[in-house]
Protein backbone atom coordinates (compact mmCIF):
# COMPACT_ATOMS: atom_id res chain seq x y z
CA UNK A 1 0.00 0.00 0.00
CA UNK A 2 1.32 3.44 -0.95
CA UNK A 3 1.05 6.52 1.22
CA UNK A 4 -0.69 8.43 -1.57
CA UNK A 5 -2.46 7.85 -4.85
CA UNK A 6 -2.58 10.66 -7.40
CA UNK A 7 -5.33 10.54 -10.03
CA UNK A 8 -4.06 12.00 -13.29
CA UNK A 9 -0.56 12.56 -14.68
CA UNK A 10 -1.06 16.10 -15.91
CA UNK A 11 1.36 18.78 -14.73
CA UNK A 12 -0.54 19.37 -11.48
CA UNK A 13 -0.68 15.66 -10.68
CA UNK A 14 3.01 15.16 -11.44
CA UNK A 15 4.05 18.21 -9.40
CA UNK A 16 1.99 16.94 -6.46
CA UNK A 17 3.49 13.46 -6.72
CA UNK A 18 7.04 14.87 -6.85
CA UNK A 19 6.51 16.98 -3.72
CA UNK A 20 5.03 14.05 -1.81
CA UNK A 21 7.94 11.84 -2.89
CA UNK A 22 10.36 14.56 -1.77
CA UNK A 23 8.76 14.34 1.67
CA UNK A 24 9.45 10.60 1.80
CA UNK A 25 5.98 9.38 0.89
CA UNK A 26 5.48 6.41 -1.41
CA UNK A 27 3.34 7.56 -4.35
CA UNK A 28 1.56 6.00 -7.31
CA UNK A 29 0.19 8.14 -10.12
CA UNK A 30 -2.67 6.65 -12.14
CA UNK A 31 -3.24 8.01 -15.65
CA UNK A 32 -6.13 7.09 -17.91
CA UNK A 33 -4.26 7.85 -21.16
CA UNK A 34 -1.51 5.74 -22.68
CA UNK A 35 1.08 8.47 -22.02
CA UNK A 36 1.50 11.00 -19.19
CA UNK A 37 1.30 14.76 -19.49
CA UNK A 38 -2.38 15.66 -19.68
CA UNK A 39 -2.47 18.88 -21.68
CA UNK A 40 1.35 19.01 -21.91
CA UNK A 41 2.06 16.56 -24.73
CA UNK A 42 3.66 16.48 -28.17
CA UNK A 43 2.97 14.33 -31.23
CA UNK A 44 2.98 14.15 -35.02
CA UNK A 45 -0.53 15.34 -35.84
CA UNK A 46 -0.13 16.26 -39.50
CA UNK A 47 2.88 14.82 -41.33
CA UNK A 48 5.96 12.79 -40.33
CA UNK A 49 8.67 15.01 -38.95
CA UNK A 50 6.29 17.79 -37.84
CA UNK A 51 6.04 17.70 -34.04
CA UNK A 52 3.00 19.52 -32.68
CA UNK A 53 2.12 20.44 -29.11
CA UNK A 54 -1.26 18.77 -28.77
CA UNK A 55 -2.72 21.31 -26.34
CA UNK A 56 -0.71 23.91 -24.41
CA UNK A 57 2.40 25.22 -26.12
CA UNK A 58 4.17 28.19 -24.47
CA UNK A 59 4.91 28.55 -20.79
CA UNK A 60 5.53 31.93 -19.17
CA UNK A 61 3.80 30.72 -16.01
CA UNK A 62 5.83 27.50 -15.88
CA UNK A 63 9.05 29.50 -16.11
CA UNK A 64 7.98 31.80 -13.27
CA UNK A 65 5.85 29.67 -10.94
CA UNK A 66 7.47 28.72 -7.62
CA UNK A 67 6.07 25.16 -7.72
CA UNK A 68 7.88 24.21 -10.93
CA UNK A 69 11.02 26.26 -10.38
CA UNK A 70 11.73 24.54 -7.07
CA UNK A 71 11.80 21.15 -8.80
CA UNK A 72 14.90 22.10 -10.83
CA UNK A 73 13.68 20.19 -13.87
CA UNK A 74 16.73 21.29 -15.85
CA UNK A 75 18.58 18.59 -13.92
CA UNK A 76 16.22 16.06 -15.52
CA UNK A 77 16.59 17.14 -19.13
CA UNK A 78 14.28 20.13 -19.51
CA UNK A 79 15.68 22.86 -21.76
CA UNK A 80 13.85 26.10 -22.50
CA UNK A 81 13.93 27.76 -25.92
CA UNK A 82 12.97 31.33 -26.86
CA UNK A 83 11.88 33.05 -30.06
CA UNK A 84 13.63 36.31 -31.08
CA UNK A 85 10.46 38.18 -30.08
CA UNK A 86 8.08 37.10 -27.35
CA UNK A 87 4.66 38.21 -28.56
CA UNK A 88 3.42 40.06 -31.61
CA UNK A 89 0.04 41.67 -32.24
CA UNK A 90 -1.19 41.84 -35.84
CA UNK A 91 -3.56 44.74 -36.58
CA UNK A 92 -6.02 44.97 -39.46
CA UNK A 93 -4.13 47.82 -41.16
CA UNK A 94 -0.95 45.77 -41.53
CA UNK A 95 0.90 47.27 -38.57
CA UNK A 96 2.22 45.22 -35.69
CA UNK A 97 3.43 45.75 -32.14
CA UNK A 98 5.68 43.35 -30.26
CA UNK A 99 7.16 42.47 -26.87
CA UNK A 100 10.86 41.66 -26.81
CA UNK A 101 12.86 40.47 -23.81
CA UNK A 102 14.97 43.54 -24.60
CA UNK A 103 12.82 46.24 -23.02
CA UNK A 104 14.37 48.92 -25.22
CA UNK A 105 13.11 47.08 -28.31
CA UNK A 106 9.65 46.72 -26.73
CA UNK A 107 9.57 50.44 -25.95
CA UNK A 108 10.55 51.32 -29.50
CA UNK A 109 7.72 49.19 -30.87
CA UNK A 110 5.20 50.89 -28.58
CA UNK A 111 6.45 54.39 -29.36
CA UNK A 112 5.57 53.86 -33.02
CA UNK A 113 1.92 53.97 -31.92
CA UNK A 114 2.20 56.80 -29.40
CA UNK A 115 5.32 58.63 -28.30
CA UNK A 116 5.80 58.11 -24.57
CA UNK A 117 4.15 54.68 -24.40
CA UNK A 118 7.58 53.05 -24.35
CA UNK A 119 8.46 54.97 -21.19
CA UNK A 120 5.04 54.14 -19.70
CA UNK A 121 5.73 50.45 -20.37
CA UNK A 122 9.09 50.72 -18.62
CA UNK A 123 7.36 52.29 -15.60
CA UNK A 124 4.76 49.51 -15.54
CA UNK A 125 7.46 46.87 -15.74
CA UNK A 126 9.52 48.59 -13.04
CA UNK A 127 6.55 48.44 -10.71
CA UNK A 128 6.20 44.75 -11.53
CA UNK A 129 9.85 44.06 -10.74
CA UNK A 130 9.53 45.78 -7.37
CA UNK A 131 6.86 43.35 -6.17
CA UNK A 132 6.96 40.32 -8.49
CA UNK A 133 8.41 37.88 -5.91
CA UNK A 134 5.79 38.22 -3.18
CA UNK A 135 3.04 38.80 -5.75
CA UNK A 136 3.71 35.49 -7.50
CA UNK A 137 3.91 33.74 -4.14
CA UNK A 138 0.53 35.23 -3.22
CA UNK A 139 -0.96 34.34 -6.60
CA UNK A 140 -0.10 30.65 -6.44
CA UNK A 141 -0.53 29.88 -2.74
CA UNK A 142 -3.83 28.77 -1.17
CA UNK A 143 -6.14 31.58 -0.14
CA UNK A 144 -5.59 33.57 2.04
CA UNK A 145 -1.86 33.98 1.24
CA UNK A 146 -0.94 35.57 4.57
CA UNK A 147 2.88 35.63 4.39
CA UNK A 148 3.17 36.95 0.81
CA UNK A 149 0.47 39.52 1.59
CA UNK A 150 2.49 40.68 4.58
CA UNK A 151 5.60 41.00 2.37
CA UNK A 152 3.64 42.99 -0.21
CA UNK A 153 2.32 45.29 2.50
CA UNK A 154 5.84 45.84 3.82
CA UNK A 155 7.07 46.76 0.33
CA UNK A 156 4.14 48.86 -0.84
CA UNK A 157 2.63 50.18 2.37
CA UNK A 158 -1.14 50.06 3.06
CA UNK A 159 -1.98 52.73 0.50
CA UNK A 160 0.23 51.16 -2.13
CA UNK A 161 -1.41 47.80 -1.49
CA UNK A 162 -4.84 49.35 -2.02
CA UNK A 163 -3.65 50.89 -5.29
CA UNK A 164 -2.39 47.48 -6.39
CA UNK A 165 -5.73 45.87 -5.50
CA UNK A 166 -7.56 48.49 -7.57
CA UNK A 167 -5.13 47.96 -10.45
CA UNK A 168 -5.74 44.21 -10.42
CA UNK A 169 -9.52 44.65 -10.52
CA UNK A 170 -9.49 46.93 -13.56
CA UNK A 171 -11.05 45.75 -16.81
CA UNK A 172 -8.41 45.37 -19.51
CA UNK A 173 -9.83 48.25 -21.53
CA UNK A 174 -9.74 50.63 -18.57
CA UNK A 175 -6.22 49.53 -17.60
CA UNK A 176 -5.02 50.23 -21.13
CA UNK A 177 -6.67 53.67 -21.06
CA UNK A 178 -5.06 54.56 -17.75
CA UNK A 179 -1.56 53.40 -18.66
CA UNK A 180 -1.12 54.14 -22.37
CA UNK A 181 -2.07 56.53 -25.14
CA UNK A 182 -1.57 54.36 -28.22
CA UNK A 183 -3.43 51.40 -29.66
CA UNK A 184 -0.42 49.09 -29.68
CA UNK A 185 0.18 48.78 -25.93
CA UNK A 186 -3.54 48.54 -25.28
CA UNK A 187 -3.90 45.64 -27.68
CA UNK A 188 -1.02 43.77 -26.04
CA UNK A 189 -2.83 44.07 -22.71
CA UNK A 190 -6.28 43.34 -24.12
CA UNK A 191 -5.21 40.39 -26.24
CA UNK A 192 -3.25 38.86 -23.37
CA UNK A 193 -6.28 39.21 -21.09
CA UNK A 194 -8.22 36.98 -23.49
CA UNK A 195 -5.99 34.02 -22.67
CA UNK A 196 -8.59 33.64 -19.91
CA UNK A 197 -12.35 33.56 -20.53
CA UNK A 198 -12.96 37.18 -19.56
CA UNK A 199 -14.34 40.00 -21.64
CA UNK A 200 -11.91 42.93 -21.83
CA UNK A 201 -14.69 44.93 -20.16
CA UNK A 202 -14.93 42.57 -17.17
CA UNK A 203 -13.52 43.43 -13.76
CA UNK A 204 -10.22 41.61 -13.24
CA UNK A 205 -9.52 41.03 -16.92
CA UNK A 206 -6.69 43.56 -16.76
CA UNK A 207 -4.90 41.34 -14.24
CA UNK A 208 -4.45 38.58 -16.82
CA UNK A 209 -3.23 40.93 -19.51
CA UNK A 210 -0.85 42.73 -17.15
CA UNK A 211 0.50 39.46 -15.73
CA UNK A 212 1.22 37.88 -19.12
CA UNK A 213 2.74 41.07 -20.52
CA UNK A 214 5.02 41.52 -17.52
CA UNK A 215 6.02 37.85 -17.51
CA UNK A 216 6.64 38.06 -21.25
CA UNK A 217 8.87 41.09 -20.75
CA UNK A 218 10.75 39.47 -17.88
CA UNK A 219 10.95 35.80 -18.88
CA UNK A 220 9.58 35.55 -22.41
CA UNK A 221 7.12 32.89 -23.54
CA UNK A 222 9.52 29.93 -23.45
CA UNK A 223 8.86 26.49 -24.94
CA UNK A 224 10.51 23.19 -24.01
CA UNK A 225 13.12 22.00 -26.48
CA UNK A 226 11.68 19.09 -28.46
CA UNK A 227 8.08 19.85 -27.58
CA UNK A 228 5.75 20.41 -24.65
CA UNK A 229 6.01 16.73 -23.81
CA UNK A 230 9.61 17.32 -22.74
CA UNK A 231 8.30 19.16 -19.68
CA UNK A 232 6.11 16.18 -18.72
CA UNK A 233 8.98 13.77 -19.38
CA UNK A 234 11.24 15.72 -17.02
CA UNK A 235 8.57 15.58 -14.29
CA UNK A 236 8.22 11.82 -14.78
CA UNK A 237 12.00 11.29 -14.67
CA UNK A 238 12.23 13.29 -11.48
CA UNK A 239 9.40 11.32 -9.88
CA UNK A 240 11.06 8.05 -10.86
CA UNK A 241 14.33 9.20 -9.28
CA UNK A 242 12.44 9.68 -6.00
CA UNK A 243 10.88 6.23 -6.10
CA UNK A 244 7.44 7.29 -7.30
CA UNK A 245 5.48 5.09 -9.70
CA UNK A 246 3.46 5.97 -12.79
CA UNK A 247 0.81 3.65 -14.22
CA UNK A 248 -0.72 4.65 -17.55
CA UNK A 249 -3.88 3.19 -19.09
CA UNK A 250 -5.27 3.00 -15.55
CA UNK A 251 -8.68 4.68 -15.52
CA UNK A 252 -10.00 5.58 -12.07
CA UNK A 253 -13.77 5.20 -11.82
CA UNK A 254 -14.31 5.75 -8.09
CA UNK A 255 -12.69 7.19 -4.99
CA UNK A 256 -13.05 4.56 -2.28
CA UNK A 257 -14.38 6.21 0.90
CA UNK A 258 -14.80 4.59 4.29
CA UNK A 259 -16.26 6.42 7.29
CA UNK A 260 -15.92 9.74 5.49
CA UNK A 261 -12.26 9.22 4.58
CA UNK A 262 -10.64 8.50 1.19
CA UNK A 263 -8.69 5.24 1.44
CA UNK A 264 -7.94 4.53 -2.22
CA UNK A 265 -9.40 4.36 -5.70
CA UNK A 266 -11.11 1.77 -7.87
CA UNK A 267 -9.98 1.23 -11.46
CA UNK A 268 -12.17 0.46 -14.46
CA UNK A 269 -11.20 -3.23 -14.28
CA UNK A 270 -12.23 -3.47 -10.63
CA UNK A 271 -8.78 -3.28 -9.03
CA UNK A 272 -8.61 -1.22 -5.85
CA UNK A 273 -5.42 0.79 -5.31
CA UNK A 274 -5.18 1.62 -1.62
CA UNK A 275 -3.79 4.83 -0.15
CA UNK A 276 -2.71 4.94 3.50
CA UNK A 277 -2.60 8.72 3.82
CA UNK A 278 -4.18 10.61 0.92
CA UNK A 279 -5.80 10.63 -2.49
CA UNK A 280 -5.04 13.64 -4.70
CA UNK A 281 -7.22 14.24 -7.75
CA UNK A 282 -5.83 16.04 -10.79
CA UNK A 283 -9.27 15.92 -12.43
CA UNK A 284 -11.90 18.58 -12.94
CA UNK A 285 -14.14 19.42 -10.00
CA UNK A 286 -17.29 18.24 -11.86
CA UNK A 287 -15.59 14.91 -12.60
CA UNK A 288 -14.43 14.45 -9.01
CA UNK A 289 -17.68 15.43 -7.32
CA UNK A 290 -20.06 14.28 -10.04
CA UNK A 291 -18.52 10.94 -11.00
CA UNK A 292 -15.69 9.72 -8.76
CA UNK A 293 -17.30 10.63 -5.42
CA UNK A 294 -20.86 9.53 -4.73
CA UNK A 295 -23.25 12.40 -3.99
CA UNK A 296 -24.19 10.91 -0.60
CA UNK A 297 -20.60 11.48 0.54
CA UNK A 298 -20.98 15.25 0.05
CA UNK A 299 -22.91 17.73 2.19
CA UNK A 300 -26.16 18.78 0.47
CA UNK A 301 -25.15 22.45 0.29
CA UNK A 302 -21.81 21.56 -1.30
CA UNK A 303 -23.53 19.33 -3.83
CA UNK A 304 -25.95 22.15 -4.65
CA UNK A 305 -23.09 24.62 -5.10
CA UNK A 306 -21.35 22.23 -7.51
CA UNK A 307 -24.50 22.35 -9.61
CA UNK A 308 -23.67 26.02 -10.26
CA UNK A 309 -20.08 25.34 -11.33
CA UNK A 310 -19.31 27.27 -14.53
CA UNK A 311 -16.96 26.02 -17.21
CA UNK A 312 -14.90 28.38 -19.31
CA UNK A 313 -15.47 28.75 -23.04
CA UNK A 314 -15.09 26.03 -25.66
CA UNK A 315 -12.04 25.97 -27.93
CA UNK A 316 -11.19 25.21 -31.55
CA UNK A 317 -7.52 24.45 -32.28
CA UNK A 318 -5.92 24.00 -35.70
CA UNK A 319 -2.40 22.69 -36.34
CA UNK A 320 -0.60 23.13 -39.64
CA UNK A 321 2.44 21.66 -41.30
CA UNK A 322 3.72 24.51 -43.48
CA UNK A 323 6.11 24.51 -46.40
CA UNK A 324 7.81 27.61 -44.93
CA UNK A 325 7.17 30.06 -42.06
CA UNK A 326 4.05 32.23 -42.15
CA UNK A 327 4.70 35.18 -44.51
CA UNK A 328 3.41 37.95 -42.27
CA UNK A 329 3.32 41.36 -43.91
CA UNK A 330 4.74 42.95 -40.75
CA UNK A 331 8.38 42.03 -40.16
CA UNK A 332 8.04 41.83 -36.35
CA UNK A 333 5.57 38.97 -36.64
CA UNK A 334 8.09 36.87 -38.58
CA UNK A 335 10.27 36.75 -35.45
CA UNK A 336 7.60 36.23 -32.76
CA UNK A 337 6.92 32.85 -31.19
CA UNK A 338 3.34 33.84 -30.41
CA UNK A 339 1.10 36.15 -32.43
CA UNK A 340 -2.29 37.65 -31.57
CA UNK A 341 -4.65 38.39 -34.45
CA UNK A 342 -7.23 41.11 -33.78
CA UNK A 343 -8.40 44.08 -35.83
CA UNK A 344 -8.44 46.54 -32.93
CA UNK A 345 -9.56 46.69 -29.29
CA UNK A 346 -13.23 46.88 -30.25
CA UNK A 347 -12.77 43.58 -32.09
CA UNK A 348 -11.80 41.97 -28.77
CA UNK A 349 -14.99 43.26 -27.16
CA UNK A 350 -17.15 42.19 -30.10
CA UNK A 351 -15.58 38.72 -30.13
CA UNK A 352 -16.28 38.27 -26.41
CA UNK A 353 -19.85 39.54 -26.82
CA UNK A 354 -20.56 37.10 -29.65
CA UNK A 355 -19.43 34.19 -27.48
CA UNK A 356 -21.52 35.41 -24.54
CA UNK A 357 -24.55 35.50 -26.86
CA UNK A 358 -23.79 31.92 -27.98
CA UNK A 359 -22.83 33.02 -31.47
CA UNK A 360 -19.83 32.04 -33.56
CA UNK A 361 -17.63 35.17 -33.78
CA UNK A 362 -17.60 36.74 -37.23
CA UNK A 363 -13.98 37.90 -36.77
CA UNK A 364 -12.50 35.63 -34.13
CA UNK A 365 -9.52 36.65 -32.03
CA UNK A 366 -6.70 34.18 -32.71
CA UNK A 367 -3.68 33.11 -30.69
CA UNK A 368 -1.11 31.78 -33.19
CA UNK A 369 2.01 29.80 -32.41
CA UNK A 370 5.11 29.58 -34.62
CA UNK A 371 7.22 26.79 -33.18
CA UNK A 372 10.25 27.05 -35.46
CA UNK A 373 10.88 30.60 -34.18
CA UNK A 374 11.68 29.11 -30.77
CA UNK A 375 12.66 25.53 -31.54
CA UNK A 376 13.69 24.57 -35.11
CA UNK A 377 13.73 20.90 -34.12
CA UNK A 378 9.93 20.79 -34.35
CA UNK A 379 9.93 20.38 -38.16
CA UNK A 380 12.25 19.78 -41.16
CA UNK A 381 14.64 22.59 -42.02
CA UNK A 382 12.95 25.54 -43.70
CA UNK A 383 9.42 24.42 -42.79
CA UNK A 384 7.10 25.45 -39.97
CA UNK A 385 4.98 23.74 -37.34
CA UNK A 386 2.25 26.28 -36.59
CA UNK A 387 -1.02 26.32 -34.71
CA UNK A 388 -3.85 28.65 -33.79
CA UNK A 389 -6.71 28.48 -31.36
CA UNK A 390 -9.75 30.56 -30.60
CA UNK A 391 -12.83 30.27 -28.42
CA UNK A 392 -16.42 29.57 -29.32
CA UNK A 393 -19.56 29.17 -27.21
CA UNK A 394 -20.09 25.89 -25.40
CA UNK A 395 -23.52 25.87 -27.02
CA UNK A 396 -23.52 27.37 -30.51
CA UNK A 397 -26.93 28.77 -31.41
CA UNK A 398 -26.12 30.78 -34.52
CA UNK A 399 -23.39 32.39 -36.57
CA UNK A 400 -22.95 36.11 -35.99
CA UNK A 401 -22.04 36.53 -39.68
CA UNK A 402 -25.09 34.53 -40.84
CA UNK A 403 -22.84 32.47 -43.11
CA UNK A 404 -22.53 29.08 -41.39
CA UNK A 405 -25.15 26.44 -40.63
CA UNK A 406 -24.77 25.56 -36.95
CA UNK A 407 -26.75 22.32 -36.58
CA UNK A 408 -24.90 19.20 -35.42
CA UNK A 409 -21.49 20.82 -35.51
CA UNK A 410 -21.67 21.41 -39.25
CA UNK A 411 -20.19 24.87 -38.65
CA UNK A 412 -16.68 23.57 -37.95
CA UNK A 413 -15.18 23.35 -41.50
CA UNK A 414 -16.45 26.82 -42.39
CA UNK A 415 -15.20 28.22 -39.10
CA UNK A 416 -11.73 26.78 -39.69
CA UNK A 417 -11.74 28.51 -43.09
CA UNK A 418 -12.66 31.72 -41.27
CA UNK A 419 -9.67 31.30 -38.95
CA UNK A 420 -7.33 30.72 -41.87
CA UNK A 421 -8.75 33.72 -43.71
CA UNK A 422 -7.88 35.89 -40.69
CA UNK A 423 -4.23 34.85 -41.02
CA UNK A 424 -4.27 35.17 -44.81
CA UNK A 425 -5.37 38.81 -44.48
CA UNK A 426 -2.18 39.61 -42.58
CA UNK A 427 0.06 37.05 -44.30
CA UNK A 428 -0.84 36.82 -48.01
CA UNK A 429 0.16 33.41 -49.36
CA UNK A 430 -0.31 31.60 -46.04
CA UNK A 431 -2.89 29.13 -47.36
CA UNK A 432 -0.67 28.11 -50.28
CA UNK A 433 1.97 26.93 -47.77
CA UNK A 434 -0.27 24.41 -46.00
CA UNK A 435 1.04 20.84 -46.41
CA UNK A 436 -1.11 19.29 -43.72
CA UNK A 437 -3.86 20.33 -41.32
CA UNK A 438 -5.25 18.87 -38.09
CA UNK A 439 -8.39 20.24 -36.45
CA UNK A 440 -9.46 19.73 -32.84
CA UNK A 441 -13.09 20.62 -32.22
CA UNK A 442 -14.41 21.19 -28.69
CA UNK A 443 -15.62 17.58 -28.63
CA UNK A 444 -12.27 16.32 -29.96
CA UNK A 445 -10.42 18.13 -27.17
CA UNK A 446 -12.62 16.52 -24.53
CA UNK A 447 -12.14 13.07 -26.06
CA UNK A 448 -8.37 13.61 -26.04
CA UNK A 449 -8.39 14.76 -22.39
CA UNK A 450 -11.58 14.39 -20.31
CA UNK A 451 -10.54 17.39 -18.18
CA UNK A 452 -11.09 19.61 -21.25
CA UNK A 453 -14.88 19.62 -21.11
CA UNK A 454 -16.02 20.90 -24.53
CA UNK A 455 -12.53 22.29 -24.97
CA UNK A 456 -12.51 24.32 -21.74
CA UNK A 457 -8.79 24.84 -21.15
CA UNK A 458 -8.80 26.55 -17.73
CA UNK A 459 -10.59 24.03 -15.52
CA UNK A 460 -13.55 26.37 -15.06
CA UNK A 461 -14.24 30.04 -15.62
CA UNK A 462 -11.68 32.61 -14.51
CA UNK A 463 -14.38 35.15 -13.73
CA UNK A 464 -14.30 36.63 -10.24
CA UNK A 465 -17.33 34.72 -8.98
CA UNK A 466 -15.36 31.46 -9.32
CA UNK A 467 -11.89 32.48 -8.19
CA UNK A 468 -10.02 32.61 -4.87
CA UNK A 469 -12.27 31.30 -2.08
CA UNK A 470 -15.08 30.77 -4.62
CA UNK A 471 -13.07 28.16 -6.56
CA UNK A 472 -14.50 25.63 -7.22
CA UNK A 473 -17.41 26.55 -4.91
CA UNK A 474 -17.89 29.19 -2.20
CA UNK A 475 -15.91 28.54 0.96
CA UNK A 476 -13.81 25.72 -0.49
CA UNK A 477 -11.03 27.69 -2.13
CA UNK A 478 -8.34 25.42 -0.73
CA UNK A 479 -7.23 21.90 -1.79
CA UNK A 480 -9.16 20.24 1.05
CA UNK A 481 -12.50 18.67 0.15
CA UNK A 482 -15.51 17.62 2.29
CA UNK A 483 -13.99 14.11 2.31
CA UNK A 484 -11.07 13.56 4.67
CA UNK A 485 -7.73 12.71 2.99
CA UNK A 486 -9.08 13.68 -0.45
CA UNK A 487 -7.58 16.74 -2.12
CA UNK A 488 -8.48 18.58 -5.32
CA UNK A 489 -5.24 19.06 -7.28
CA UNK A 490 -6.43 20.29 -10.67
CA UNK A 491 -6.99 23.61 -12.45
CA UNK A 492 -10.52 23.58 -10.99
CA UNK A 493 -8.87 24.55 -7.70
CA UNK A 494 -7.11 27.83 -6.90
CA UNK A 495 -5.02 29.24 -8.57
CA UNK A 496 -6.79 27.95 -11.68
CA UNK A 497 -5.72 27.33 -15.25
CA UNK A 498 -2.28 27.52 -16.81
CA UNK A 499 0.75 25.24 -16.66
CA UNK A 500 2.27 26.29 -13.35
CA UNK A 501 1.72 23.33 -11.02
CA UNK A 502 0.22 25.58 -8.35
CA UNK A 503 -2.89 23.51 -7.68
CA UNK A 504 -0.88 20.31 -7.44
CA UNK A 505 1.67 21.88 -5.11
CA UNK A 506 -1.06 23.27 -2.87
CA UNK A 507 -2.76 19.88 -2.66
CA UNK A 508 0.50 18.12 -1.80
CA UNK A 509 1.32 20.61 0.95
CA UNK A 510 -2.18 20.30 2.39
CA UNK A 511 -1.87 16.51 2.46
CA UNK A 512 1.48 16.79 4.26
CA UNK A 513 0.05 18.91 7.08
CA UNK A 514 -0.22 16.93 10.31
CA UNK A 515 -3.81 16.03 11.16
CA UNK A 516 -5.21 17.54 7.96
CA UNK A 517 -9.01 17.34 7.88
CA UNK A 518 -11.82 18.64 5.67
CA UNK A 519 -11.95 22.38 5.97
CA UNK A 520 -14.16 25.06 4.51
CA UNK A 521 -12.00 28.18 4.66
CA UNK A 522 -14.93 30.43 5.58
CA UNK A 523 -16.75 28.12 7.98
CA UNK A 524 -14.07 26.04 9.66
CA UNK A 525 -13.37 22.34 9.95
CA UNK A 526 -15.98 20.06 8.54
CA UNK A 527 -18.68 22.73 8.50
CA UNK A 528 -20.89 23.52 5.55
CA UNK A 529 -23.86 25.84 5.80
CA UNK A 530 -26.35 27.20 3.32
CA UNK A 531 -26.48 30.93 3.97
CA UNK A 532 -27.76 32.04 0.59
CA UNK A 533 -29.94 30.17 -1.87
Amino acid sequence: MDDAVVIGAGPNGLVAANLLADAGWSVTVLEQAAVPGGTVRTGELTLPGFRHDLFSAFYPLAAAAPALRQLHLEEFGLRWRHAPLVLGQALADGRAVAISRDITETASSLDRFARGDGEAWKQMFGQWQAMAGPFLQALFQPFPPLRPAARLTARLGPTGLMRLARHLLLPARRMAEELFEGEGAGLLLGGSSLHADLSPEAAGSGLYGWLLCCLGQERGFPVPAGGAGSLSEALVRRLDSRGGRLRCESEVVEVVIRRGRAVGVRLAGGEVVAAARAVLADVSAPALYGRLVRSEELPPAFHADMGKFQWDMATVKVDWALQSPIPWAADELRRAGTVHVADDFDNLTEYSAHIAMRMLPARPFLIVGQQSMSDPSRSPAGTETAWAYTHVPREVRRDSASELEVTKGSWLPGFVERMEARIEERAPGFRALILGRHVLSPADLERADPNLSEGAINGGTAQLHQQLFFRPVPGWGRPETPVAALYLASASAHPGGGVHGGAGANAARAALLPGSRPRSWLLGRGQVATIWR
